[in-house]
């Protein structure tokens, strides 16, 4: 009997084909499939779908073949090359279907990808957190584009973790995504430098991680209030200002060169903060580089 109520509650979900099966292409299926969605996958390169298969999952010789049998289609490769392949090759397959792409695409390309949906819906998708969040609520994924598309399906994209949709504008979620990893990925760059000036100067990850660990405590409120001032576009210098920042830059910069280190981007945020002082912006607050930055 539980197996029965099982199948019956399987025919009753949404079908979902799921093309692509990286680690978080596996991640989305393996929750499409916890949910209880009759789950298509495909993949390239053949024998990452073992653990899928033994959950439940059909395998299909194609993009095409996998599309055919699903209303939802998700797609989850490489980039934006990949992702274009992938929907040429399964065009006819995917007319009337609703396509999620959770590639990781430029805005501009989620745009183009868009404008070539002529008989297919389309919703961008970017994923924000790790392969280990998907499937509950600290999962959270973005969606733009179609909003027809995103009502119609929302509740089994809810399987997948914590849904959004931002904005008609196809490109949105990506842009959210490309800003995002922006301070993602320039934190841990200035975490990995900060790590290899002080063993430079004799200091120990360990020695350092405990300070370390301070500074994103810092985080939640300046993050706030530099979104207040961004959107404003006012920059009291009340508490920082442009020039005391250039002022640190260049002795951080300076620290580093002296031990031999590659100063590539604190010489490239120095030069930004300098150019601000010059062009009147030294006694504003640090945040008014997004002025210049978009000017």
């Amino acid at each position: 009997m539980p197996n029965e109520r099982s199948s019956s509650t399987t025919r009753s979900r949404t079908a979902v084909a799921v093309l692509g099966l990286g680690p978080m292409g596996r991640a989305l299926a393996g929750a499409l499939l916890a949910a209880g969605h009759p789950t298509t996958v495909w993949n390239r390169t053949p024998g990452r779908d073992a653990d899928l298969l033994a959950l439940g999952a059909r395998s299909a010789a194609s993009p095409a073949d996998a599309a055919a049998v699903a209303p939802l289609v998700l797609l989850c490769v490489r980039d934006q090359p990949a992702a274009r392949a992938v929907l040429d090759a399964a065009a006819a397959a995917l007319r009337g279907r609703t396509v999620v792409n959770a590639t990781s695409i430029a805005p501009d390309d989620a745009r183009a990808n868009a404008t070539e949906a002529r008989d297919h819906r389309l919703l961008d998708a970017a994923v924000l957190t790790p392969t280990a969040t998907i499937g509950s609520p600290r999962g959270t994924i973005l969606f733009s584009g179609d909003t027809e598309a995103f009502a119609e399906h929302r509740e089994t994209l809810r399987s997948l973790g914590t849904v959004r949709h931002v904005g008609t504008d196809p490109g949105r979620a990506a842009a959210f995504d490309a800003a995002l990893l922006d301070l993602f990925w320039t934190t841990v760059h200035g975490y990995v430098h900060a790590l290899a000036l002080a063993r430079a100067e004799g200091i120990s990850g360990a020695e350092l991680a405990p300070y370390a660990q301070g500074l994103p405590l810092l985080l939640p409120p300046l993050i706030d209030d530099f979104a207040r001032r961004a959107d404003d576009r006012r920059h009291p210098g009340d508490r920082s200002s442009v020039a005391s920042a250039a002022a640190g830059l260049a002795h951080v910069a300076h620290t580093a060169r002296t031990r031999g280190l590659d100063t590539a981007v604190l010489d490239a945020a120095l030069a930004l903060t300098r150019r601000a002082a010059e062009a009147g912006h030294g006694p504003d607050g640090v945040s008014s580089l997004v002025e210049l930055l978009t000017a």
